[in-house]
């Protein structure tokens, strides 16, 4: 409609959608629209959601109502993962006015044209099958570094997960396409990339893969730093490894999903892979780069761990020199797997495990991070100020504080630790 112009967006999840909501405010300030704060006044809000956990479901509920209290006359428009999974679900919360499945995202702008007061919530969504074009996004002039997508998708089938459900099949830009928003990104300042995707590793159109990715990448001027967000153990090669080991550009830190140290509970999973592959990946890692971040991925509380396997994970995770973990308590999700699997883990003891692990990751990190005591390592730091201080990571991704100076804003400094 004319009237409608002002938009204000929220992302859930993960630092795909990150992207992807950045790329969807660039589309409408294109088209003429003012870009708010979503804590602001706006005649349109944009959730874009996850549904990774049953936590993502109902903070998108929390938010509706909070517009709905602020905002009463405006629209409201769900995309993302939770609206593909769950589109009539989500059009029976009240003030919700349009979802938009996967193929439809990225019409957002044709959406919002055509907005209009109606009678309940309209949908627009496909069968997931129908999802087969991939759209380039990236993050920019929000933080000092950007999240650029690659690739998006899952191929895999693990039992626990509902993305193949809500992206589909797995697609790839062109290694010459992401060089050329790399340049775009590289024209803007930003100093540093982190390279997205659903299941990373599995970039690549027909004769193109992600190691010749990375090595393109690694020949563009203007980006200091590349970051790998996440890449499955089984395809993070030594080829890639090794290549980081001698990059200027590409930083010696990895985040390698793991889910579980039992190999019992990962064939559950539908991993592919065991542990003994995954310590492998990690020690390769190590031996080429002492210095190397490591960030895993766990799940705590999937249907069947016993006590000894979740003793097990623990006990492989204190012993593996990685650096800090993600750790998620097992949700039950519609149309997986797991949920057809026996002996429910309680949901007491699913928190318990969580808690010990987030224990474990915090001595893990502080461990890493003694280890540089007093060496120099550059710092990117960022233009974001909380209490006067600014914060910034080193190449090996140790957090640093220090009293707000403007010049040092997008700025690498050889810092002491």
């Amino acid at each position: 409609m004319s009237s409608i112009r002002s938009v204000a967006f929220h992302t859930l999840g993960c630092k795909l959608n990150y992207s992807e909501t950045s790329s969807l405010g660039r589309m409408l300030e294109k088209e003429g629209f003012e870009k708010k704060e979503f804590d602001q006044a706006a005649d349109v809000y944009v959730i874009n959601t996850c549904s990774v956990t049953d936590n993502a479901d109902k903070e998108c509920r929390q938010l509706v109502r909070r517009i709905q209290r602020r905002a009463p006359e405006s629209y409201v428009v769900i995309t993302g993962c939770y609206a593909q999974l769950k589109p009539n679900e989500i059009a029976t919360i009240p003030g919700v006015d349009l979802v938009l499945g996967a193929a439809e995202k990225f019409n957002l702008p044709y959406h919002i044209k055509n907005l209009q007061q109606q009678e309940g919530t309209k949908i627009c969504s496909c069968d997931i099958e129908d999802v087969r074009d991939f759209t380039a996004s990236w993050s920019s002039q929000d933080r000092t570094r950007s999240f650029l997508k690659v690739q998006d998708g899952c191929d895999y089938n693990c039992s626990f997960c509902t993305i193949p459900l809500a992206r589909g099949k797995s697609r790839s830009d062109s290694i010459a396409n992401v060089v050329a928003n790399a340049r775009e990104l590289a024209a803007t300042q930003t100093k540093e990339v982190v390279l997205t995707g659903v299941n990373l590793g599995d970039f690549g159109q027909p004769g193109e893969d992600f190691f010749q990715l990375v090595q393109a990448l690694d020949t563009v001027e203007g980006i200091d730093r590349y970051r790998i967000s996440s890449i499955e153990p089984n395809l993070l090669t030594n080829e890639i490894v090794d290549f980081v080991a001698k990059s200027k550009r590409f930083m010696p830190h990895f985040h390698i999903p793991m889910q579980s140290g039992s190999d019992r509970i990962l064939g559950l999973m539908r991993r592919r892979y065991k542990r003994a592959l995954y310590t492998e990946r990690v020690e390769w890692i190590k031996q080429c780069m002492p210095h190397a971040a490591i960030g895993v991925d766990v799940i705590v509380g999937f249907p069947g761990e016993t006590e000894e396997e979740f003793a097990e994970t623990y006990s492989f995770l204190e012993q593996l020199p990685v650096t800090y973990l993600h750790v998620f308590t097992y949700s039950e999700r519609d149309n997986t797997h797991a949920l057809s699997l026996h002996n429910k883990v309680p949901t007491s003891v699913r928190q318990e495990r969580n808690k010990k692990l987030r224990n474990l990751s915090f001595i893990k990190t502080k461990q890493f991070t003694a280890q540089f005591f007093d060496t120099v390592r550059p710092v990117l730091f960022e233009k974001a100020e909380h209490e006067g201080m600014m914060e910034g990571y080193t190449d090996n991704y140790i957090r640093v504080q220090t009293p707000y100076r403007s010049e040092w804003i997008n700025t690498i400094v050889d810092w002491r630790i």
